[in-house]
């Protein structure tokens, strides 16, 4: 179910204050990124993720290719940066920055 604007607009502003979790360099979308790319959506539910490819087709490419495999939802792309939203339906509420911004 996509975002709707007000739910954006909570998550963008959680998401200002994120470090990335996750960083993609130059060896793209290895099994290993893809791993911590599903962790850390479990566990975190909305996610900033930093995509270190100078190509802005070649970036916004990985974004879009993170979002589906990750079936997440696009928040927010601003540079190299993308943040990443997919509900949990149980979520820890302790490691969830949903909950825990609320």
């Amino acid at each position: 179910m996509p975002l709707n604007n007000e739910q954006k607009k909570q998550y963008k502003s959680i998401g200002h204050d994120l470090k990335p979790v996750l960083i993609v360099a130059g060896n793209g979308l290895t099994e290993g990124v893809l791993a911590e790319l599903e962790r850390a959506l479990v566990d975190h539910e909305l996610i900033k993720v930093q995509v270190k490819l100078e190509d802005r087709e070649e970036r916004r490419a990985v974004m879009d290719e993170l979002s589906k495999i990750g079936r997440a939802e696009q928040v927010q792309i601003i540079g190299k940066m993308v943040l990443l939203y997919r509900r949990n339906p149980q979520p820890n509420k302790q490691l969830s920055n949903i909950h825990r911004y609320k």
